[in-house]
């Protein structure tokens, strides 16, 4: 039997671990939504949530494939007691993981456009209206946005193509590094932009009045959502690189560490755009439009503000192509797990299939504009995202759970034994209770307040 690909450094895993954690959840949902439910006291609350549910799972998935060293296509199969029918949820994750990429190249390309559209000076004296109707003629247009998509796939399977190693490995790590110098510099910038305080009060002074205007459980269930969806846990595109590396750290120490620095670029993204929102007057609660319309206006005011525009899409582009290349990889394992297939072969009809499965998403925004699943302004998009965020993500996260702490699955004792093999901080023995009865509760609560938010 052909053996397992290795990382080639501790590094590599954590960087590429991070990488499929940090995307669009990071530097385009966090920001919003913190600025949509009142600053510094949001982020708090969602801190807290990151560390008591976010971190626990995000264990458990890296365990489930280090101790199968295989994707969850077959990683449930590898463990399950005899008899059992655990691997019947491998093909509901392996579905979330194309249906991830179905939407995501769609907005990894845009990303890709707003680099060439800033680099090219295309918002340059354009008016706030003409800002936003760049973004709305760009979505209208199904060559460009099928461009645009499947620029996003190439690069992203060409990367994953070259190996784990050499490929996935070694491109990740310049990315990430790349990633965290740009976001340090657009930091910098921000922070010293005249009236920048305000937006820095606004972000990182607690102001509790502010939480209860939201509604307390709007802002704890927002909270929760976003701690929950910014980690990529429940579908196992974590899993994966778990498989991928030896015993010789805990992999709770592992997980503090992803957990890291998946929230410090978070952090940082907030510090980029509250200061420069707060700067030149604009709302920084605006919704998905923040990154594509308002942002470009401010940079259009900011004296070398085609520079930094280039330089913040280039970041976001990282960001979102980080993630892309992180569920390749997956995605590409499965293949190779399940059918014997060699990456060569797994890449290039993976390539097609992805291609064509993000063609509704594309043409959502124009030729198909009419479907709207969630009633009027909706649009395919929005249905993928939601059987992804709302439902195989809370789910997939419960039968992670349910597997590792019941005598029905994988079991206690053998999860404790892989999570705390090697040095570093261990899994503590004392949270067994809070995993096994009032976590899967929580879990189940923001399933069920995905649904009433939506629908009610």
């Amino acid at each position: 039997m052909k053996e397992r690909e290795k990382f080639s450094s501790r590094l590599g895993f954590l960087l590429i671990s991070a990488g499929c954690a940090i995307g669009l959840g990071n530097v385009w949902r966090f920001p919003y939504i913190t600025g949509q439910y009142g600053g510094a006291a949001f982020v708090l609350v969602y801190l807290f949530f990151l560390v008591i549910f976010g971190l626990p799972i995000m264990a458990m998935e890296f365990s489930v494939g280090r101790a199968s060293r295989k994707s969850v296509a077959a990683s449930f199969r590898e463990l399950e007691p005899k008899g059992t029918k655990w691997h019947i949820f491998s093909y509901f994750a392996m579905a979330g993981n194309y249906l991830l990429m179905m939407f995501y190249t769609t907005i990894c390309g845009w990303m890709f456009a707003y680099c060439i559209k800033m680099a090219r000076g295309e918002f340059v004296g354009a008016s706030t209206d003409a800002v936003g109707k760049i973004f709305s003629d760009f979505t209208a247009n199904p060559t460009a946005l099928v461009f645009w998509m499947v620029i996003a796939v190439f690069v992203g399977f060409f990367i994953c193509s070259l190996g784990l190693q050499k490929g996935v490995e070694k491109i990740t790590k310049i990315m990430m590094s790349s990633l965290f110098v740009i976001m340090l510099i657009l930091v910098v910038r921000s922070v010293t932009l005249p009236g920048a305080g305000e937006g820095l009060k606004f972000y990182l002074k607690p102001d509790f009045s502010k939480m209860a205007e939201s509604g307390i459980l709007n802002v704890v269930s927002a909270a929760m959502g976003q701690a929950f969806f910014t980690l990529s846990i429940g579908i196992g595109s974590m899993a994966i690189f778990g498989s991928y590396i030896d015993k010789d750290r805990s992999l709770m120490g592992e997980s503090v560490s992803i957990l890291g620095l998946d929230t410090s670029v978070a952090l940082m993204s907030g510090l980029i755009i509250f200061p420069a929102c707060f700067s030149f007057g604009v709302n920084p609660g605006q919704g998905p439009g923040l990154v594509f319309v308002t942002l470009p206006n401010i940079f259009n005011v900011m004296a070398g503000g085609r520079i930094w525009g280039t330089l913040f899409f280039v970041f976001m582009s990282f960001a979102a192509l980080s993630t892309v290349v992180a569920v390749f990889e997956n995605i590409i394992s499965f293949a190779m797990d399940l059918l014997g297939w060699s990456r060569k072969k797994a890449v290039w009809i993976n390539f097609v299939a992805i291609i064509i499965l993000s063609i509704p998403c594309v043409l959502g925004f124009n030729l198909w504009d009419g479907i709207q699943p969630f009633g009027a302004g909706s649009n395919i998009m929005d249905l993928e995202d939601f059987i992804v965020s709302n439902n195989l993500l809370p789910l997939g996260s419960l039968v992670y759970l349910f597997f590792c702490v019941t005598r029905y699955g994988w079991g206690w004792d053998n999860f404790i034994e892989e999570v705390n093999a090697g040095k570093g901080m261990k899994f503590p023995r004392w949270i067994r209770v809070y995993v096994t009865y009032i976590l899967p509760l929580v879990v189940l609560f923001l399933f069920v307040q995905g649904y009433v938010s939506k629908f009610f």
